[in-house]
């Protein structure tokens, strides 16, 4: 039988690890896995019951001019709500954030008095930077610069600010040469 092939030759540089893990040795790691975690537990209940069987006994006395609470904190009647003071808590947060976000859009894009008295309005934030962009930021006077009286100021800028006379700017096709 020397025609047969050896196929379990075995060399020298080849090697492999020839144990395995037993499964009584994971069986009992895993056992003792599970008794340490019960241990934790138990003990972390015991600690957590103790201090608050600690602190309900070192509560200090309730003066009795104050009024027994319920309970239950949870559940809050309409009278309570009646009863607390302003602001309150909001009751339905999405609809009352999307309220005042519409009303902030309204704001920020319409004219509208902020004192009508002193003569002080608000604009829609494009056309305030449309004239921020015309007439560039306001610039602190020179030393030794005489101010400019309030009354010309305010002219001035009302005269600049009115746009009804300019002609309107024509659109050119993209592309045109100017």
């Amino acid at each position: 039988m020397s025609d047969e092939l050896n196929l379990h030759q075995e060399h020298e540089d080849i090697g492999y690890e020839r144990e395995d893990l037993s499964p009584r040795g994971i069986l009992a790691f895993l056992i003792g896995l599970a008794l340490v975690g019960l241990l934790v537990h138990f003990a972390v209940k015991g600690m957590y019951g103790y201090l608050d069987a600690y602190q309900k006994q070192h509560q200090p006395p309730l003066n009795p001019l104050v009024s027994q609470t319920e309970n239950n904190s949870r559940q809050i009647s309409n009278a309570d709500i009646a009863r607390f003071p302003q602001p309150r808590l909001e009751t339905n947060e999405r609809l009352e954030i999307n309220d005042f976000r519409l009303q902030e859009e309204k704001t920020l894009n319409s004219y509208g008095w902020i004192d009508q008295q002193a003569g002080v309005a608000r604009i829609p934030i494009d056309r305030a930077m449309q004239l921020l962009a015309q007439r560039g930021l306001p610039t602190r006077p020179q030393p030794g610069a005489v101010p400019a009286s309030p009354l010309n100021t305010a002219r001035k800028a009302a005269t600049r600010s009115d746009t009804s006379q300019l002609p309107k700017p024509s659109k050119k096709p993209k592309g045109a040469k100017q």
